[in-house]
């Protein structure tokens, strides 16, 4: 690098972050406290610190500065100069290197170590102590980068929520075991648009797959003490870099080749974003970035005294969305990935947190009304996790039009169901209709629940119908952590077992839930390996477990079960986009009626008689019949019953009139019969579900 100058220009305030212009790059960061910031040079590989620049000019509490004969490769950092006084919430300390909020890509790794904290680690006065210390050996560093990327050919598929099926699945674990991809690509963005996953997610019909969060992320110091991983990566570094151990090669354009390629196959890539808090922790956690550069804006701290974060999140902060500058830097973040990626939607952890004022969540809250007006972020798929554990936490059902929701009911309802608890129909009965109690007002449609068996928290479907007590070991922390009631039921046997009667059980009650989740209004999502029986070992939490615990193994779908369970599922996949019914856009209700005298939906015990309040209440009733209809453009009348036996043994289901032939399309006791016609009755095995389908022609 040639020498650099000893000052810089005055630069401009728009746009934040490190911006090639010209023949040099614009530096600008927001901090409405800051009193002085420097950029900091580093030589290529971040370990030198080469010049210390004042930022000029602060422009709307904007802080920039322009270096002249530089470019894409120049690596830096920030520190802040102010007051250090945590009672009124501000801990500057120019000692810390700073990692800009804006970074693209990062240099290096944290290394852990007490110089990272603002304050002395273990002297009496706690964080109201201060330490000198140079941070910057123990720091990533920020990395300017050309973003320019030709997507000149790529095709969005824009699927309509209604017609979308969601398929989560974590970056390294999807391919990490994958023997069809070569191995060096196996756990990295490249593999994500190999051709066998695309072929192994276009055939189960997946439209969207939703990855789990490739923001850069930090490996947690406590987790690393105990020989253990984040694996999940819910602890955010850089809200604007990929995360830097996904990747195959060193260009960042591997992620942007591989979102290309699921566009052209009709996939749309979602990702799980958390911006509900941040990794450097409570008041006593570590100066990274956001905490030196401006705490007292960046987070929510306790009414009465600053000193202390509030902690809805349950991470040690929480983000401040009442501050706009805070809202704008995770708009320009979500437009960041969404322009210079090709991201189709995200997914919102613990989106409640973003919709909180100091008076509790409001579903009115500005940071909403950003996104739903922009121009480019109101148009992409936004779904979110409607709780938090501050007060009022649990929102299901309460976000404004234009958010899907992860619907938490809908898993514990069908789970509750199956495995045979009492009193589950009526609420089942809601579930299956879209969750219309939660979600219908506001002009919202059935997409807008988000229908799941389970997710990447908590027990696979496989485990669900395999264990009863959670079996998390291996976390180290005593088999304390993750949920201690999942809703689950192993048959016979806590485990692996080679019961021939309680293997049968379990297979059947899997096809049965998957059966249930694909006739069901809404949104439904699939985990990675569910379709194949991917089994964590009864590892309900396994957010720490960077190895086979939480790696697909793809030899499972290899075997017989496995085989016929993805075959299974990729057939309930093609029936739902075959029957429109079975996706309806609008909420159907008793008494709407699409002609000949026919209900829209409909409810019957398995005597083919309508419920009473009493059939309804009934905590021993554990049959089902429902019936939804459609009128068709072709002015036929499409109908589609499901039959659900959640009994010990089988069930004659007498089948209301009209009087038709009608077809079996899929039994779940019966995995490998093909479509079948009958009359009036039909003989469901015990924990089975069924599909059935007849239509009226047109008046």
């Amino acid at each position: 690098m040639s020498s650099l100058p000893d000052r810089l220009d005055a630069g401009s305030p728009y746009p934040l972050g490190a911006t090639c212009v010209g023949e040099g790059v614009n530096f600008a960061v927001f901090s409405a406290n800051a009193e002085k910031i420097e950029l900091c040079i580093f030589d290529a590989a971040g370990k030198r610190e080469l010049q210390r620049l004042e930022l000029p000019e602060c422009t709307d509490e904007v802080w920039h500065g322009f270096l002249p004969d530089v470019g894409p490769g120049l690596v830096y950092g920030y520190r802040a100069h102010g007051p250090y006084a945590p009672e009124q919430g501000h801990r500057f300390n120019p000692n810390k290197l700073l990692l800009d909020p804006y970074a693209r890509k990062l240099v290096g790794q944290i290394k852990w170590n007490d110089a990272l904290h603002g304050y002395k680690v273990r002297d009496k006065r706690e964080d109201l102590s201060f330490d000198k210390r140079d941070s910057a050996p123990a720091m990533p560093k920020a990395m300017v980068v050309d973003d320019h990327f030709d997507w000149s050919g790529d095709r969005k598929p824009n699927t309509p929520w209604s017609e979308t099926v969601v398929y989560e699945a974590h970056v390294k674990g999807l391919t990490k075991l994958f023997e069809l991809v070569p191995p060096q690509e196996r756990g990295t963005y490249k593999a994500l648009g190999h051709p066998k996953v695309i072929e192994h997610l276009k055939k189960l019909g997946v439209t969207a797959l939703e990855l789990l969060p490739i923001q850069a992320f930090t490996q947690d110091r406590f987790l690393q003490e105990k020989g253990l991983r984040n694996y999940w990566g819910y602890n955010t570094l850089a809200f604007f870099a990929p995360e830097p151990s996904y990747f195959a090669t060193d260009s960042q354009d591997e992620l942007r080749r591989a979102v290309r390629k699921l566009h052209a196959a009709g996939i749309e890539v979602i990702l799980d974003v958390v911006y509900n808090h941040t990794c450097e922790g409570s008041e006593k956690g570590p100066t990274l970035s956001w905490r030196g550069l401006d705490n007292a804006t960046y987070y929510r701290a306790v009414k009465d005294d600053a000193r202390y974060s509030i902690n809805d999140t349950g991470t040690g902060n929480t983000i401040n969305t009442d501050k706009a500058r805070v809202i704008q830097m995770i708009t320009d973040s979500l437009r960041y990935w969404a322009t210079s990626f090709g991201i189709d939607g995200f997914r919102f952890d613990l989106g409640l947190t973003l919709g909180r004022t100091e008076n509790g969540f409001d579903p009115g809250h500005a940071f909403f009304d950003v996104l739903r007006q922009d121009p480019i972020l109101g148009r992409l798929k936004l779904s979110t996790e409607p709780w938090d554990i501050g007060p009022g936490g649990y929102q299901l059902g309460n976000f404004p039009p234009g958010f899907a929701e992860w619907n938490d009911k809908y898993r514990d309802t069908v789970r509750k169901f199956w495995r045979g608890d009492p009193s589950q129909r009526g609420d089942l009965a809601a579930r299956l209709s879209g969750s219309g109690d939660l979600f219908d007002r506001r002009a919202r449609r059935p997409w807008a629940t988000v229908n799941l068996l389970a997710a990447h928290d908590g027990f696979t479907l496989a485990d669900t119908v395999a264990y009863e007590e959670r079996h998390n070991e291996a976390n180290k922390e005593d088999n304390r952590d993750g949920h201690s009631e999942n809703y689950s039921r192993n048959w016979g046997a806590e485990g692996e077992t080679e019961d021939a009667g309680i293997l049968k059980t379990r297979g059947d009650v899997q096809r049965s839930m998957l059966t249930t989740l694909f006739a069901s209004l809404g949104t439904p999502m699939l985990v990675a390996g569910d379709e194949f029986g991917r089994s964590q070992g009864g590892n309900n939490n396994a957010y720490c477990h960077d190895d086979e615990i939480s790696w697909l193994n793809w030899s499972k779908k290899e075997t017989p079960e496995g085989k016929s369970l993805y075959d299974f599922t990729c057939r309930l996949t093609e029936l739902r986009r075959r029957f429109p019914v079975l996706r309806a856009k609008s909420f159907l209700y008793d008494g709407d009626s699409p002609g000949q005298g026919i209900g829209a939906i409909e409810w019957w015990d398995e005597r083919g008689e309508s419920l009473s309040s009493d059939d309804w209440n009934n905590p021993e009733g554990r049959a089902l019949l429902m019936r939804r209809a459609i009128k068709l453009d072709s002015g036929e009348i499409e109908a589609v019953s499901l039959l659900l036996n959640g009994s010990d043994d089988p069930i004659t289901f007498h089948l209301p009139p009209p009087h038709a032939t009608r077809i079996v399309l899929i039994d779940s006791t019966k995995p490998d019969q093909g479509e079948t016609s009958f009359e009036d009755e039909y003989e469901l095995g015990a924990h089975g579900a069924a599909l059935i389908c007849w239509k009226v022609e047109a008046e």
